[in-house]
């Protein structure tokens, strides 16, 4: 079987963006949810058995408490982050497993989820549904693979490398010295995406640079700057790389057939009335039959 992992805060942002504003029968904004519901269904519809989706129901996790910089929900839309509850109701109405994460990051759970699945021998590939470069770090060879939904694309192991020029196990070194400004963290002064994969692809981790930059491989350039910026700030760099490390320990299922679709709950039809959707309705039917 394959294993489908999809990052439903990602999906969400993606289909707020892209399609248009709609209510459902309370005056509720759902267009977006309405997109991700269809999109979920598009996959059962070509084959997917085994589903997980992982929502960030609160964007705040422990890492706010780790570094004040970490991202917020401050500044995103009111209309998309009322959908994210309804998001969670309808995919379980829809008889989809759903984590919604509080204390944790959706990226954790998919982290977690992937690792859980790969070590299920009836498991053949483990497939994370998000094209963000922080779930590039639970890439495995061609078993744990992120595919890129929206472009129709995987990357592998050797897809990272082409990537990044580092391998799935650097990415979070390299995300501490390069930064995310997605997640509010700057990396360190002077290190730049050339200077990160020419350095990580000798050293794996950051224990591994030697401190002494005359030591460093000739192929690294401004190696004396680098080393300073790297270990001046060596504090905040091991901040940055715990910050970008996926947590692997988060509950998600017992069995990978805990994840495998058995239909939609008897609430799904209220819920696509309520949300206009007889079409999309009928086609969950559809696959029933």
């Amino acid at each position: 079987m394959d294993v489908h992992l999809v990052d439903g805060t990602y999906e969400l942002f993606r289909y707020f963006f892209a399609v248009p504003a709609a209510k459902d029968v309370d005056g509720r904004e759902i267009g977006a949810v309405r997109g991700v519901l269809t999109s979920v269904l598009s996959m059962l519809e070509r084959g997917a058995t085994h589903i997980g989706v992982a929502t960030d129901h609160v964007v705040e996790s422990f890492r706010n408490d780790l570094y004040p910089g970490y991202k917020t929900s401050e500044g995103v839309a009111p209309e998309l982050l009322s959908q994210f509850p309804i998001l969670e109701e309808a995919l379980e109405a829809m008889g989809v497993v759903v984590w919604p994460m509080v204390e944790f990051e959706a990226d954790d759970a998919l982290a977690s989820a992937a690792a859980k699945a790969a070590k299920d021998e009836g498991v053949r590939q483990v497939l994370i549904c998000t094209p963000d470069k922080d779930l590039s770090q639970c890439v495995v060879g061609k078993r744990v693979v992120q595919l890129d939904r929206r472009r129709d694309t995987l990357r592998d192991e050797a897809g990272v490398v082409a990537k990044f020029g580092v391998k799935p196990q650097s990415i979070p070194d390299y995300l501490a010295v390069v930064g995310d400004s997605a997640d509010g963290f700057p990396g360190m002064p002077g290190w730049g995406v050339k200077a990160a994969a020419l350095a990580l692809s000798q050293y794996p981790h950051l224990e591994d640079i030697p401190k002494e930059w005359r030591e460093w491989h000739p192929s690294i350039k401004k190696a004396r700057l680098l080393s300073e910026s790297l270990f001046n700030g060596w504090d905040d760099a091991l901040l940055f790389r715990t910050l970008a490390t996926l947590r692997l320990d988060v509950p998600v299922f017992e069995n990978v057939e805990d994840l495998r679709w058995k239909g939609p709950r008897p609430s799904i039809e209220d819920y696509c009335r309520r949300m206009r959707s007889a079409d999309l309705l009928a086609r969950v039917r559809r696959q029933t039959q």
